[in-house]
């Protein structure tokens, strides 16, 4: 009897089950690995955890629904990293809000493939923390810009459940960004030597970009989501050097 209703309850999740990319709130958990590399704090690169909480939502407008979407992400990430000796560690945490307007291309490829393509914003701001180091323990991280984003999609089935593959790159452009001068500490900063703090950043500079590829399970009004994010933060100014790299897992769900 319980097989029975489990069978009937599959079917009908799969018979109300659409796929489609256009219409999106989701809410995801990352976990993985992050390397984090901040000269201003240590020469050394320090290895651990890496996690986050995101929230996104994508929509198509209302007035061109068969051309553009708009898609916002909100997210909170948190490293704890250490050396290779483990007696020092790093805590990282930051957030990011971003949002981009993407021209779509329905069956670009084949019939069931989407390409989109547009501009996009992002805000990213946070702090390091050294439990070692008396003199300066905390780095400052923020970063205003502009690029563009792409996006392809492939509507499918896995077992009769609707599914959508997606790949997502986002790669800034131009922006800027903080970083203090060599050596400068930020009780300098705070009695008033403000110079220099606020950098043109472009790809001479600074490079970041982010990657994701994952798949959308659509059981009914629930959506299951399970992909890898790759994220790239690198900057090299006043002589300083910053080359961030996290690679995590991907689990989320409509709510």
């Amino acid at each position: 009897m319980t097989l029975r209703v489990l069978v009937i309850l599959y079917c009908l999740l799969i018979s109300v089950g659409a796929a489609g990319q256009e219409n999106v709130s989701m809410f995801t958990v990352d976990a993985g690995y992050a390397s984090v590399h901040d000269s201003y704090l240590t020469p050394i690169t320090y290895g651990g955890t890496d996690l986050a909480l995101g929230y996104e939502a994508m929509r198509s407008m209302k007035r061109y629904s068969d051309k553009w979407l708009w898609q916002l992400q909100v997210g909170a990430d948190y490293n704890y990293v250490e050396n290779d000796a483990k007696n020092n560690q790093l805590h990282k945490l930051m957030g990011d809000i971003t949002f981009d307007m993407q021209r779509q291309w329905r069956g670009a490829i084949a019939q069931r493939v989407n390409l989109s393509v547009g501009p996009m914003t992002q805000l990213r701001a946070g702090i390091i923390y050294d439990e070692v180091n008396s003199n300066n323990p905390v780095s400052v991280r923020a970063h205003w810009n502009v690029g563009v984003t792409g996006m392809a999609t492939f509507d499918t089935r896995m077992w009769r459940i609707p599914v959508t593959l997606r790949y997502q790159a986002q790669l800034p452009a131009l922006g800027v960004f903080f970083a203090p001068e060599y050596d400068e500490s930020y009780y300098e900063i705070y009695l008033g030597n403000r110079k220099n703090l606020a950098h043109l950043g472009w790809w001479g500079n600074r490079f970041d970009m982010t990657n994701y590829v994952g798949a959308d399970l659509h059981l009914g009004k629930t959506t299951l989501r399970v992909g890898y994010r790759a994220r790239l933060e690198h900057w090299n100014v006043n002589y300083l050097k910053v080359h961030d790299v996290g690679h995590s897992l991907v689990l989320g769900i409509n709510l």
